[in-house]
């Protein structure tokens, strides 16, 4: 890895923050949505959540951010009880979350979308030197810097939508779905920066249905139907399944 691409901060990550999660159980009402899922992630790892539509994928990252609290199970990064946290807190100890859909803010610019990303009083002081190592990872959001980031195409907003992200100097990455809604050349493009992502020794947990991409840029995964670990394993493991390949990758 080339020094220009060091995000700042990088060596001030302490080691040994892995993120486990045991017996979560967690929904939205009278509807129970994840049924006793365990899983870790330790630092430096790229893991993945596959699993149809409806799995609980995405509220298994809602619980992680702490947008939904579960109804059981325990739920630590680094030792850290995280249910005992608010949600604001989670980017101060390292955690950040690119949520489905991106969820950007439409009316506002590239730059004060990434603006927004360094909202914590640590992250403040370090927004331009982060900024540019965006604009590193992505030439292109250095380009629409001062374009209104809803009227960009798909692609280009999930560029954002992790450059955003990247601006707490986050430790552990959630991505929920990274390449849903885009077009396979700029699915290529968005795992592409993924690798490259992890690659600087970023962890990452990313939730994905593209199954066979995603299973090329993590070292493990986790298969969850109906609410339910179905299977884990490294990704190889996985890719070579016949039963994972039969449901997921559409072979025999």
């Amino acid at each position: 890895m080339s020094a220009a691409l060091q995000p700042p901060g990088a060596a001030a990550r302490a080691p040994g923050e892995a993120l486990e999660l045991a017996g979560i159980q967690a929904g939205y009402g009278d509807f129970q949505a994840l049924f006793g899922v365990g899983l870790r992630v330790e630092p430096g790892e790229a893991v993945g959540v596959v699993g149809p539509n409806g799995a609980g994928k995405t509220t298994l990252l809602r619980v992680i951010s702490g947008l939904i609290r579960p109804r059981a199970g325990t739920l630590r990064y680094g030792g850290r009880d995280l249910t005992e946290v608010p949600p604001h807190a989670l980017p101060g100890l390292g955690i950040a979350h690119v949520p489905e859909n991106r969820r950007l803010f439409p009316h506002l610019t590239v730059e004060e979308n990434l603006r927004v990303g360094a909202f914590t009083r640590a992250a403040r002081p370090q927004f331009e030197a982060r900024r540019e190592h965006v604009f590193e990872l992505f030439p292109r959001m250095k380009q629409r810097r001062h374009q209104l980031a809803g009227t960009m195409s798909g692609g280009e907003q999930q560029m954002c939508a992790i450059g955003r992200a990247l601006m707490s100097g986050p430790k552990i990455l959630l991505l929920d779905e990274p390449s849903a809604g885009l077009a396979p050349i700029v699915v290529q493009q968005v795992f592409e920066l993924v690798r490259r992502i992890r690659q600087e020794g970023l962890t990452v947990l990313i939730v994905e249905q593209n199954v066979a991409q995603v299973l090329r840029v993590v070292d493990r995964a986790y298969v969850l139907e109906t609410g339910r670990v179905a299977a884990e394993g490294r990704s190889a493991e996985l890719a070579a399944d016949p039963a994972i390949r039969r449901s997921y990758l559409g072979g025999h």
